[in-house]
């Protein structure tokens, strides 16, 4: 098969990418190696993924559409993964028009090289559980109300999920939606909040943590989230939506003391009110995605945060 992975040098790229090329997939990344954060971190994965014959970066833009349409035209992928965006639910209360043109706008140039092409097998949009809101109830199911988003982020990719509805009505295109809940592991993005903690145990780096820690997050390893893409990517629904979580929802403030017991030391937090923008607890429903992608989280979170940790003290080696 041959995929294109788009956000392929990033943290969830990268090991769906790695995923594929395991199993001996043809994989083409697809990533602009912007500055959002170090993008040294970033040719990083680029340069383990090329170690690969199977593998090649394009150094591009998704909201570049004509060179999309050039590049679909090209290669003639049998699936997309897509997991470039703009990523960051505090970030896009600050350029909110910045997430509409990439994580909205650039998926769309996507699909519509995509058709332009002669379609494809699948296209693979990776959500978030953002969508949800601060909705009541617990936990997450795919067919709960998404129409109350409490900032950009969320609310872009809501309308792409949307958007791809439509393409699969009026062109038959084969589109899921996995929405992710709170991922981590090795490789993750320095601003996301397990970086930020070992940072602050190992380095005395000052982080805010809001509303006492007293948030629930289905904290889900990379692994089991790489795992659930490919399996989505093998297998074309028409039109789903599916949650990619661990379904076990775990306390902030016990995720921060497991870094600090790894790390010999308190982490330096300042407290701060909970966020507008913030919800109070995720948790995901995974009975659809147990039925549909035989998708089953193998990594607890404790073993997760030890594999983290072990990446983290060796990172710079």
């Amino acid at each position: 098969m041959k995929v294109l992975v788009t956000g392929a040098a990033g943290f969830i790229g990268s090991h769906v990418a790695g995923q594929l090329l395991a199993r001996g997939d043809e994989v083409i990344g697809l990533d602009n190696f912007n500055d959002y954060y170090d993008p040294a971190r970033k040719r990083a994965n680029e340069a383990r993924l090329s170690a690969h014959p199977n593998f090649r970066m394009v150094e591009e833009d998704i909201r570049n559409r004509e060179r999309m349409f050039q590049l679909f035209a090209d290669e003639r992928f049998d699936a997309v993964a897509h997991l470039a965006a703009m990523a960051g639910v505090r970030n896009a209360v600050k350029y909110p028009a910045l997430y509409v043109e990439v994580d909205l706008n650039g998926t769309q140039h996507l699909m519509d090289a995509a058709l332009a092409a002669g379609g494809l097998g699948n296209f693979v949009f990776a959500s978030t559980s953002s969508v949800y809101g601060n909705t009541k109830q617990i936990p997450f199911v795919e067919t709960d109300p998404c129409d109350r988003p409490l900032q950009p982020y969320a609310a872009a990719k809501r309308a792409a999920e949307m958007l791809g509805y439509s393409y699969h009505h009026l062109f038959d295109m084969n589109f899921t939606v996995v929405r992710f809940f709170t991922v981590y592991g090795p490789n993750g993005r320095p601003d996301m909040m397990a970086y930020l903690l070992a940072e602050s145990v190992s380095n005395g780096l000052q982080i805010p943590l809001y509303d006492g820690g007293n948030m629930y997050r289905d904290w889900t390893f990379v692994d089991d989230i790489a795992d659930g893409v490919v399996r989505a990517i093998d297998r074309p629904l028409g039109y789903e939506i599916i949650n990619l979580g661990r379904g076990e929802p775990t306390l902030l403030k016990d995720f921060v003391e497991m870094i600090e017991t790894l790390g010999g030391r308190k982490a330096n937090v300042i407290h701060k009110p909970k966020l507008a923008a913030d919800f109070s607890r995720n948790e995901a429903d995974i009975s659809k995605a147990r039925r549909l992608l035989g998708y089953n989280p193998q990594v607890s979170v404790p073993e997760g945060v030890r594999r983290f940790w072990e990446w983290y003290v060796r990172k710079d080696e």
